[in-house]
């Protein structure tokens, strides 16, 4: 495989975390443990497929996508702060509702138990050149975007001051007259508008929605933020790190020199020996998971 196609295949398959890894630092930023990732980007990838499916229009479908994630993401800001609900119990429970929902609405709508039916998407493969086709799809790019934009707002806006205020100090940011739930509402909800553009992208980018299709990948990216340590861009070269050991692993599977059970452990491997190796040396946010008093 030429090393431009090496590169494209990574950054298609990083796309998705970043756009998850973008989001959760947000709402982690602020003191709201992002373990609901995995749900956001499962909602987003129905919805998409839904809305581009009964509207013919990929942009149609996004839209739809991103307001999933949006209510998804008011539901665990709604449980997590006005009711102060543990937020790893929440997190989970959303992931479990998203995963029965989906389910429940992929028989209604498309009588399947497994799949939606192709629906169109922002790219089509340009003569089987992954790269072209790459360029072509607006959420390549903006995902791309996501990250360095993300750091940008963290750390030269106010906005981004008050997270980070928020998810450091509390009181502290009461006191100043910062609306601490009002800030933490907004980030959760911007954390689940961002991480559903990841599913998003990965259903349109397949043209459909299967059962199940975001396979971990919000796991993986709630990885990727601590093995940065809650930066921004540390999470994203996290994320570009995890998506070539995948590509990897594809290439492995091709050529049927190690065992395929072993190749498809490659990713998650990965991920575990990289969380030991900084997991005690990353600091995160002291109020995070904290409501606010």
């Amino acid at each position: 495989m030429r090393f431009v196609d090496f590169l494209a295949q990574v950054i298609r398959i990083a796309i998705p975390y970043l756009f998850a890894a973008a989001g959760g630092v947000m709402a982690e930023k602020a003191g709201v443990v992002s373990l609901a990732l995995e749900g956001f980007m499962l909602s987003g990838a129905f919805a998409a497929v839904l809305g581009s499916f009964y509207s013919g229009s990929p942009w149609i479908g996004l839209l739809c996508g991103i307001v999933a994630g949006l209510l998804f993401g008011l539901v665990h800001a709604v449980a997590s702060i006005r009711y102060r609900a543990d937020q790893i119990v929440v997190g989970i429970a959303i992931n479990l509702l998203v995963i029965g929902i989906t389910r429940f609405f992929l028989r209604l709508a498309f009588d399947s138990s497994s799949n939606s039916p192709r629906v169109a998407g922002f790219s089509e493969p340009a003569q089987g050149n992954i790269f072209l086709a790459s360029l072509s799809n607006p959420l390549v790019w903006a995902g791309l975007l996501s990250v360095p934009l993300l750091t940008w707002v963290m750390y030269r806006t106010p906005f981004g001051l008050r997270i980070r205020a928020v998810g450091e100090h509390p009181e502290a940011a009461e006191t100043l007259g910062i609306r601490v739930p009002r800030v933490r509402y907004g980030a959760v909800a911007l954390s689940g508008m961002l991480a559903a553009m990841g599913g998003v992208y990965l259903a349109l980018d397949q043209h459909q929605f299967t059962d199940g299709m975001t396979a971990g990948r919000g796991f993986i990216a709630l990885a990727a933020i601590i093995f940065g340590r809650w930066d921004p861009a540390r999470a994203g070269i996290a994320c570009l790190l995890f998506a070539a050991a995948e590509t990897l692993q594809i290439q492995l599977q091709g050529t049927q020199a190690i065992p395929s059970q072993f190749v498809q452990m490659i990713p998650y491997v990965l991920t575990i020996v990289a969380l030991a190796g900084v997991v005690k040396r990353s600091v995160p946010p002291a109020a995070l998971g904290r409501s606010a008093d």
